[in-house]
């Protein structure tokens, strides 16, 4: 099977932590020269420092993506002047948490901003690339969410949703090309993120930390959270030649919790 990515180059969007900073260290693993981006320049720096090398180069974008404009200009120029990206992992934080009745509008607009927005300025920027290259692979980090809502998370249903669907569609359109565009479900993933909600959950219910996670792992048929490193194998399998034929679906990655196929 190959799975080999010398001289493919990705972008690695939210790159410094969690899923993102893994999925940059498996493809640079892989042998793919990695571009980070996030908005902190040091913990970049600090992080493209970290990535594994067998002679390719790494690089980094500072970027923000509650403002989209910025990450266009940034991106189209790095792309501009360095080539074609054949790599591009849609990922970025998600909202808080909270019913959708008492949702306000604008956690609706900032979240559909950094994520379907930002997604989509991203894609429009690589693609041209990835056709002269005649090699593309698109792949979103979402959530389970996608296929079944979540209790709490109103803002997250709603919006990763409608980039599930956005993916399909640019599956659709770009297929003829080669390029194949992907969704990566994580579940309940040990990160900074599931930290925060089990200590929020904790706070809100008075139970122990170690009682949410009880609760949480219980309802896990594999009765445990994943690594990001589990979540990154993934992506990283979607962004090799080995997926060349796999488009247009969704990978939960979530220990078998989603109550449907």
């Amino acid at each position: 099977m190959n799975i080999d990515l010398t001289g493919k180059k990705a972008i690695v969007c939210g790159s410094t932590q969690g899923i993102g900073r893994a999925s940059a260290r498996e493809l640079a693993t892989m042998g793919a020269a990695v571009v980070l981006v996030a908005r902190n320049e040091d913990a970049l720096k600090s992080e493209m420092a970290n990535l594994p090398t067998a002679g390719q180069k790494h690089d980094y974008l500072v970027a923000d993506f509650s403002n989209p404009e910025q990450v266009r200009e940034r991106v189209e120029a790095y792309v501009k002047a360095n080539g074609p990206i054949n790599i591009l992992v849609n990922n970025t934080g998600g909202p808080p948490g909270g019913p959708i009745t008492s949702a306000k509008t604008t956690e609706f607009l900032s979240t559909f901003t950094q994520h379907l927005i930002c997604n989509q300025i991203l894609a429009q920027a690589v693609l041209e690339g990835m056709k002269s290259s005649g090699y593309g692979r698109i792949i979103n980090i979402i959530s389970t969410s996608v296929k079944l809502p979540l209790k709490g998370l109103g803002v997250s249903n709603t919006v990763r949703a409608a980039v599930g669907n956005w993916a399909k569609t640019w599956a659709n359109e770009v297929g003829q090309f080669g390029i194949t565009v992907n969704n990566v479900l994580p579940g309940a993933t040990a990160t900074s993120r599931l930290q925060s909600i089990l200590e929020a959950k904790a706070q809100k219910t008075g139970q122990t930390i170690e009682q949410v996670k009880k609760e949480m792992t219980e309802e896990i048929p594999m009765q445990r959270f994943a690594s990001p490193e589990e979540v990154a194998q993934a992506v990283a399998f979607l962004a090799s030649p080995a997926a060349s034929y796999i488009t247009g679906i969704n990978v939960p990655v979530d220990g078998g919790r989603t109550g449907n196929l």
